[in-house]
């Protein structure tokens, strides 16, 4: 290949994968599809943080249009993208985005699948896929209207406009903004915030807001109730007690 397509840092409570082709501003190729597969794979066996990034000052400018001009109907229904953007999405524990200039296309739709994004002043995203004669096909027609709402939605998908990291804050798409060089380390700061829960319910907060609506309340109390029974739970809830007594 002559690069490597995602760099992956690994620590113990969090990975970091940066989408890596930067002289085509990291346009997400099928062997970068292959490395999150392989990353997801790690993921699901050994639950960590994921923050997503990219490197350049760019997050992805889009899938490589070389690639998806090759291809054909049988490939469109076997959802190449879409397969590893739910797999991202459904990994275990929080995904966190960290947005830096272009984000658009499939990288925009890479970003939709994480839990929570963060920008730098200089995004711009969106989904200009109708320009290319395609759709947003790997989870912008349904995962935006869930983050922004489907009027919102509907008029960024229909007229495939891009937007700036101001209104992608001001409609909730991205939750905060950060300079490039706080961009990375605010990321990590959430990590650190999260890896200060417990891990298990964590991973049960990121399950039941993922179940559909007609499983609740019945998903959210099956899970609380195994915590109940959690040594953690109880060592975490003693704790508690005893500093509020002191």
């Amino acid at each position: 290949m002559g690069e490597t397509q995602l760099l992956v840092e690994r620590r113990d409570d969090r990975v970091v994968a940066t989408l890596n082709r930067p002289a085509v501003r990291n346009a997400i190729d099928q062997a970068t599809i292959d490395a999150l597969h392989v990353l997801c794979a790690e993921l699901e066996a050994i639950p960590r943080t994921l923050i997503l990034t990219g490197a350049g000052g760019v997050f992805a400018s889009g899938a490589d249009i070389a690639q998806l001009r090759e291809r054909r109907a049988d490939d469109a229904r076997r959802g190449i993208n879409a397969q590893a953007f739910i797999r991202v999405a459904e990994l275990p524990m929080p995904v966190i985005a960290a947005l830096d200039g272009y984000a658009l296309g499939g990288g925009a739709e890479l970003a939709y699948a994480a839990d929570i994004r963060i920008a730098t002043p200089a995004l711009k995203i969106g989904n200009p896929e109708p320009g290319l004669g395609i759709i947003a096909a790997a989870g912008a027609s349904w995962r935006l209207r869930e983050i922004v709402g489907e009027a919102r939605a509907a008029e960024l998908l229909l007229t495939g406009r891009t937007i700036g990291a101001a209104e992608a804050h001001e409609i909730g798409l991205v939750s905060e903004l950060h300079p490039a060089d706080e961009l990375l380390p605010a990321a990590h700061a959430i990590a650190d915030r999260i890896g200060r829960n417990d891990r298990a319910a964590t991973i049960a907060t990121k399950r039941v807001m993922r179940a559909p609506r007609a499983a609740h309340p019945a998903v959210d109390l099956d899970e609380q109730a195994v915590l109940f029974e959690s040594p953690e739970k109880m060592r975490r809830m003693t704790e508690f007690l005893e500093r509020k007594q002191k």
